[in-house]
C-alpha cells in the first residue's frame, strides 16, 4: 500500500460512510423517498455519462440492454429508494449496520448459485455469526416497534440486491468497462425513477440542509466515490479495495451518534461486531473476482 493507496483508501471510507447520514437529513426534512433517490442518480448521471462518453465506456452497450436494467434495479433504482424508505423509519447507524451484511447474503447466494463456491468450515461458521448479528438486531434492537421493523426489512431487502447486482456483472458484463455500464445504470434509473417521483413529489422547496445533502449523494458519494474506487482499486488491487466493506459502517455509526445523537445501544454494537466478523470469515479464500468486473463487483454497489 502506497502513500497514495494509503490517501485513496481513506477518502472511499468516508465518501461511502456517509450517505446514510445525508440520506436521514433529507428524508428528516420531509424529502420523499422517490425523490432523494432520483436526484441522487441524476446528478450521478449528469457527472458521469461524459466522462464515460469521453473514455469510450458506452461502447459495447448495444444488445446488453436486459442486463444493464438487470443491474440497474439490482445495484440502483431500487436499493436507493428502499433505503431512503428504511431510513424514514430506522436510524442512518443501524441502515449502515444492516448494509453491512452484504458480503453475507453474498456467500448465502453463492450456496444456489455457485455450487463450487458453497461455503464450509469457518466460511459456514462466519455466516452463522454473521446473520445471528442481524438476528441479534432485528429481535432485540426493533422487536415490537412495527414501522421500524420494516425500515429495517426494507434495508435488507436493498442489501440482498446489492449482493445480486455483481452476480450479473460477472456472468454478463464482464468484458466491458465498469464505467459504461455503471453511468448508463445512474441515466436508466434517472427515467425509471421518474414515476415515483410525480407520484410522490416534494410538498415544499427543501431546505438548504436537505438540498446540500442530495447534493452531497448524488456528486460526492455516487459520482465522485466511483471514480475514487476506479482508482484505488488500480493503485491498491481489488482485495485490498474491498476492504472498505468493514470500514463504511463504522463511518456511518460514528457520524450518526456524534452528529444526529442517533442511539447506539449494546446489542446495536454487539451485532454490527458480528456482521463484520462474520462477513470476514464467510468471505476468506473466496475465488479472486476476474479482473474485468473488479470495479463494478467489489464494491460499486451497496457500500455506498
Amino acid at each position: 500500500m502506497t502513500p497514495r493507496a494509503w490517501l485513496l483508501f481513506a477518502a472511499v471510507s468516508v465518501v461511502w460512510g456517509v450517505p446514510y447520514f445525508f440520506i436521514k437529513v433529507a428524508v428528516d426534512d420531509g424529502v420523499p423517498p422517490a425523490f432523494v433517490a432520483w436526484s441522487r442518480v441524476a446528478l450521478g448521471a449528469a457527472v458521469l455519462l461524459p466522462l464515460a462518453w469521453r473514455r469510450g465506456a458506452l461502447r459495447g452497450l448495444r444488445g446488453r440492454w436486459g442486463a444493464i436494467a438487470a443491474y440497474t434495479a439490482c445495484e440502483v433504482a431500487v436499493p436507493f429508494l428502499l433505503i431512503a424508505l428504511g431510513e424514514q423509519r430506522i436510524s442512518s447507524s443501524l441502515a449502515a449496520i444492516l448494509i453491512a451484511s452484504m458480503p453475507l447474503m453474498v456467500a448465502l447466494l453463492s450456496l444456489r448459485l455457485s455450487p463450487d463456491d458453497t461455503p464450509t468450515g469457518l466460511r459456514l461458521a462466519g455466516l452463522v455469526v454473521g446473520f445471528g448479528g442481524v438476528v441479534a438486531l432485528l429481535g432485540v434492537d426493533v422487536a415490537g416497534r412495527a414501522g421500524e421493523l420494516l425500515g429495517a426489512v426494507l434495508v435488507l431487502v436493498a442489501t440482498l440486491g446489492y449482493a445480486t447486482a455483481p452476480m450479473i456483472v460477472n456472468r454478463r458484463l464482464a468484458d466491458l468497462d465498469p464505467l459504461g455500464p455503471i453511468a448508463a445504470s445512474l441515466a436508466l434509473a434517472t427515467v425509471v425513477l421518474v414515476p415515483a417521483v410525480l407520484v410522490t413529489p416534494p410538498e415544499q422547496v427543501p431546505s438548504g440542509d436537505a438540498l446540500g445533502s442530495l447534493a452531497v449523494l448524488g456528486v460526492v458519494c455516487t459520482a465522485l466515490g466511483l471514480v475514487l474506487f476506479f482508482r484505488l482499486v488500480v493503485e491498491a488491487g481489488p482485495s485490498r479495495a474491498a476492504v472498505i466493506t468493514y470500514v463504511n459502517p463504522l463511518v456511518a455509526v460514528v457520524l450518526g451518534v456524534l452528529v444526529l445523537d442517533e442511539r447506539l445501544g449494546a446489542m446495536s454494537v454487539v451485532g454490527l461486531l458480528a456482521i463484520l466478523g462474520g462477513s470476514w470469515l464467510a468471505t476468506r479464500g473466496r475465488t479472486p473476482t476476474d479482473p474485468r468486473t473488479r470495479d463494478v463487483a467489489t464494491g460499486a454497489g451497496g457500500r455506498r
